[in-house]
């Protein structure tokens, strides 16, 4: 457990890996504009260390030299099974805006998803599996 924490246990680690695997976020920019409020020195920080720890891997955007892509490594879409169970898990226990039907298919479907997950990311395919919430859709499970 102390050398999965060491790696990527904090907050923005975890997001970061979450906006690669669910949402399709590839840059910089896009990690940015999550939503989180994540500052660009952390950011940046953050990025540097998944990619030492080969979580993560910069990839230089084909129709633009100077711009990087991110993507997760080999070992990191084998995560993908935890993070999915976080997700699942904190829409259970937490006041979310994930709606409820959403987080019951996930729940129901947890080796198809988890399929998915890593089919995207075999085909390299940025279409996001989750969308973006936030029109006050909380999911009543916490009320």
């Amino acid at each position: 457990m102390s050398i999965s924490l060491e790696i990527f246990g904090d907050r923005w680690s975890l997001l970061i890996i979450r906006d690669l695997m669910v949402r399709g976020y590839r840059t910089f920019k896009e990690f940015q504009g999550a939503g989180e409020g994540i500052a660009t020195n952390i950011l940046a920080d953050r990025l540097r260390k998944l990619a030492a720890a080969g979580i993560i891997a910069a990839e230089v955007e084909e129709s633009d030299g100077r711009k990087l892509n991110y993507r997760l490594t080999k070992k990191g879409i084998d995560l993908a099974p935890l993070l999915l169970e976080l997700l699942i898990w904190g829409s259970r226990h937490g006041d979310t805006e994930a709606p409820c039907a959403l987080i019951e298919q996930m729940e129901k479907n947890r080796a198809q998803l988890h399929s998915e997950v890593r089919r995207r990311w075999e085909q390299r395919d940025p279409t996001p599996l989750i969308p973006r919430f936030g029109n006050g859709n909380k999911s009543p499970r916490s009320e």
